[in-house]
């Protein structure tokens, strides 16, 4: 077989690379979309008309190109791809016929009677030169239509589907984002400001912040009015419900109607809306919990015992449990872990972003940062001295920090656990991987340093997040008390600032002490804003990030800020409410994964410990027992069948406690992370179950 033969494959994937080199160079996907427009442009501007979802989908997907181009570029991918595939059929073809080149007798004598008329395909190679020609080509553009027209239906679909998936973000955060609307609109805003500074705020209002952004692009790029531009905001919406927000809101703007009162209605029927979704996610969770255990915890552990049961009555069933251990389990579990993450997604608006990046800061007041050059100089050549020495000292900030209390960069970024956790784990499986190379590999040999391994990376990882995340719902929860204590001190007329200093030794738990910080910023010079700012980025959540851009916001267009931090608290305290409601909801599908992972312990503890050592061993004579001891039709268990039976009771264990105790955390938290205590606790119970008792 010279290169040759593979000529036309390597030509046809060569075709195809700069559809791949397209995605990571600019430069190669201007080319390839100006090669396109040149060679299909006018015939996507010719059907345009006839699809006009499609370019629906691109406008709520906020694809950055235009129908035209998108278009055009789908077709030639399409193109590429057909030629690629019809070149692979004729391989696939080429390989089915050496595959086939058996004589039909022979295949007909090894195949069972009921498959003999498969021997007929062993006479394929015997065709004449058309027919083969007219085989080869039919499956060529077969293959060739199949991928041509799957790359084209692709490119198509998925502008659909992140529309989808933006509609249902929209929805998520359209009640803080109406209730951030309303609070700005109470403080005395102008409504084009507000629509303004919620587009300025992505990060923290999401999608619904970005469908804003629009109305603002076409104000400031086309000059349009503010009433014209929320009307085509709401028309390209992928959301039915913020679409009918807009057409209301632009119902009232033109009637002149009370924008705030407007607004206070739209956020308490969001509200309600919110707490009626939680229930029906809830109720599916409740589903989806009892059909886990169900599908994948008892279902497996029914089906080895059975494959058990098999081997030792039959035969060898090793092959099927080990598909069952190494490849269903895993894929099963993961699949639902993927799907789960979808579902609970819905009832977390205001998940911490603890481990988002952190915003670039500045820790230098600003009259001073307002005066410094861009190159880091300062304006004047006695304006500030010790601005230069100030920006070293930010340089080198980062890093004594995080080294000089590595307990506390832990605790803040639970992630950096797994730099020191999982070196130390594979440094105990490279310690034992060379007795396990003794007279071939045995995996039985290092299982136990590896199942060690990942104790110890799932409890090491599990102490930092747990504390980490405590450390945050605690500065959350003390969120609302704190609002309502500033209201509360700011209609007795006392400004925002005093109100801080006044507020700051209640019992407010860890946000006391960030008050503290919030206080001596403000006494060493920068303006509340400023340190406010600062406290977002030190706590890092989305409740925190709200509440400073609200709080900023309002202080610049009121002084009376009572009502607006009122707002602020009931939409605080709200999202604590539905989140607590989730966290009870939860915990009873949470004892039940529990449980029934007990149960699964429990009855691999009896097949491995009970019923495979009470065998009769190879080669025993079984043939001449009597009596009621006499076992018809078992040929014994040889001390090697044991060992491996065992190694695959305890990896299967294994697996299904790590990724039963992910699903469980899932279930309680929403957050995959939040199941590494119960992974860890699973694991270790595993282990000593087969340390103990196997």
């Amino acid at each position: 077989m010279s290169v040759s033969t593979f000529l036309p494959l390597a030509l046809a994937a060569l075709c195809c690379a700069p559809v791949l080199a397209a995605r990571y160079h600019d430069g190669v996907d201007r080319r390839l979309t100006r090669a396109a427009i040149g060679l299909f442009g006018g015939y996507v501007d010719e059907f345009r008309d006839e699809h006009p979802n499609r370019q629906a989908a691109l406008r709520a997907a906020h694809v950055p190109v235009t129908y035209r181009e998108y278009g055009a570029t789908t077709v030639l991918y399409a193109g590429l791809f057909a030629i690629l595939g019809s070149v692979l059929g004729i391989y696939v073809i080429w390989g089915l016929l050496l595959a086939l080149s058996v004589d039909p007798e022979t295949l007909r004598a090894a195949l069972p009677s009921a498959l003999a008329f498969l021997a007929n395909l062993g006479g394929v190679p015997s065709l004449s030169l058309v027919e083969l020609f007219g085989l080869l080509l039919a499956s060529c553009l077969t293959l060739g239509a199949v991928a041509g027209g799957g790359a084209y239906w692709l490119r198509w679909w998925y502008p659909r589907y992140v529309a989808d998936e933006r509609a249902r973000r929209i929805e998520t955060a359209l009640p803080s984002t109406v209730a951030f609307l309303y609070a700005l609109s109470r403080s005395g805003m102008a409504f084009p400001k507000a629509i303004r500074i919620v587009a300025a705020h992505e990060a923290t209002y999401g999608e619904a912040a970005a469908e804003f952004d629009v109305a603002v692009r076409n104000v400031d790029t086309f000059g349009v009015d503010v009433v014209t531009a929320l009307q085509t905001m709401g028309r390209r919406s992928p959301s039915p419900q913020f679409r009918e927000f807009s057409e209301n809101l632009v119902s009232v703007l033109q009637s002149g109607h009370s924008l705030s009162d407007f607004l206070e209605r739209q956020y308490h029927d969001y509200q309600e809306e919110a707490e009626s979704q939680q229930e029906r996610t809830l109720g599916l969770l409740s589903t989806l919990a009892e059909a886990y255990v169900t599908v994948l915890v008892a279902g497996p552990l029914f089906l080895i015992t059975i494959l058990v049961v098999i081997g030792i009555a039959v035969g060898d069933t090793l092959e099927p449990l080990r598909a069952l251990i190494y490849l269903i389990l895993p894929v099963g579990n993961l699949a639902f872990v993927i799907y789960l993450s979808v579902v609970t997604d819905k009832l977390t608006p205001g998940a911490a972003a603890s481990d988002a990046g952190e915003a670039p800061s500045s820790d230098l007041p600003r009259d001073i940062a307002r005066e410094a050059r861009p190159d880091g100089g300062a304006v004047g050549a006695d304006a500030h001295p010790n601005v230069e020495r100030l920006r070293y000292y930010r340089r080198l900030r980062d890093l004594r920090e995080r080294f000089g209390d590595p307990i506390r960069t832990l605790l803040k970024r639970p992630a950096l656990s797994l730099a020191i956790t999982v070196p130390v784990a594979l440094a105990g499986v490279l310690w034992r991987f060379p007795a396990a190379l003794e007279g071939g590999f045995d995996v039985a040999a290092i299982d136990d340093a590896i199942a060690a391994g990942l104790l110890v990376v799932l409890t090491g990882f599990a102490i930092c997040y747990e504390a980490h995340r405590r450390r945050i719902d605690a500065v959350e929860a003390a969120v609302p008390d704190l609002l309502d204590r500033l209201a509360s001190v700011n209609e007795a007329g006392m400004s925002l600032v005093s109100a801080v200093d006044h507020v700051r030794g209640s019992e407010l738990g860890p946000l006391g002490a960030e008050l503290d910080r919030v206080w001596a910023d403000v006494q060493w010079g920068a303006d509340l804003q400023t340190a406010f700012a600062r406290l977002e980025r030190r706590v890092r959540t989305r409740t925190t990030a709200r509440v400073v851009t609200l709080l900023t916001e309002a202080m610049n267009a009121s002084g009376n800020l009572a009502t607006v931090l009122r707002i602020a608290a009931r939409q605080a305290a709200a999202d604590r409410r539905l989140e607590r409601e989730r966290k009870q909801a939860m915990v009873e599908y949470t004892i039940v994964v529990y449980v029934s992972y007990l149960v699964f312990l429990f009855i691999i503890a009896v097949l491995a410990a009970s019923l495979l050592p009470n065998l009769p061993a190879a080669g025993a004579d079984t043939a001449t027992a009597t009596g009621p001891t006499a076992v018809d039709g078992l040929g014994g268990f040889s001390d090697s069948d044991r060992a491996t039976y065992d190694t695959l009771f305890y990896h299967a264990t294994l697996v299904q406690g790590l990724l039963s105790g992910l699903i469980a955390g899932q279930l309680s938290t929403g957050d995959i992370r939040g199941g590494a205590k119960h992974a860890a606790i699973m694991v270790g119970l595993s282990i000593l179950l087969f340390a103990v008792v196997v």
